[in-house]
């Protein structure tokens, strides 16, 4: 039987009766283009995002490829999805810190 634990708070989840939820993270890297002029407006953006893909995929470091594209994938039980629904960047946590203003 697979054994499914909380990925926040660690608490053992039992697949027959507990609930368990799964949150999925893309993370990507995003193509935004600058403003165009003619020269611009004649380029191949999606060919030459096909060969920076194709040389990504040839040096094959691990550490580049995750610059590019990461997905995460975590197991939470009800009360820590209800605290990740709350506050799903983490936010608050920071604010609690209170780092003064030097």
């Amino acid at each position: 039987m697979i054994r499914y634990t909380c990925d926040c708070c660690g608490c053992e989840l039992d697949a027959k009766s507990d609930l368990r939820y799964v949150v999925k993270i893309e993370i990507y890297a995003a193509y935004d283009p600058t403003t165009a002029d003619e020269e611009e407006h004649d380029r191949d953006h999606l060919e030459e995002l096909q060969e920076i893909l194709e040389r990504i995929d040839d040096v094959n470091d691990p550490a580049l490829s995750t610059e590019v594209y990461e997905q995460r994938r975590y197991d939470l039980c009800p009360e820590c999805r209800k605290r990740f629904l709350k506050n799903p960047l983490g936010r608050e946590a920071a604010k609690a810190f209170g780092f003064s203003s030097n």
